[in-house]
């Protein structure tokens, strides 16, 4: 058996899940709602997150600019994208949702600005 904590909603609930790692065979308790089976399930096959952080810019007055990943990525290359995400330097105005790496590490996922402060800098 394994507890995880189920991040999905602001319920935040302790669910406990037991059973084989083939995606199907699992019995999930704790959950309060069936988004919590999915995500146990998910949590235990293929665990995903999304990746929220900066990126280098060539503005003075904004060293850094706010980005995150559209989607989810897998868990296991967060790591290999915040490589990716490190050699970055922002050179032009962006505005929210604007993509600063088109299919990261071909995951396909951007990773888009969340700040329009390189637009009213500009």
């Amino acid at each position: 058996m394994k507890t995880i904590l189920c991040i999905v909603c602001p319920n935040g609930c302790r669910l406990s899940v037991e059973g084989k790692v083939d995606g199907e065979d699992f019995a999930v308790s704790g959950n309060q709602c069936k988004r919590g089976i999915d995500f146990a399930k998910t949590e235990m096959t293929n665990p995903t997150r999304s990746l929220t952080t900066t990126v280098r810019t060539s503005f003075p007055g904004i060293p850094v600019l706010p980005v995150r990943t559209a989607g989810d990525v897998p868990k296991g290359k967060i790591l290999e994208l915040m490589q990716l995400i490190n050699t970055i330097t922002v050179s032009r105005p962006l505005g929210i949702g604007e993509a600063v790496a088109v299919n990261a590490l071909g995951l396909g996922v951007d990773i888009i600005t969340t700040s329009n402060m390189l637009r009213e800098e500009a």
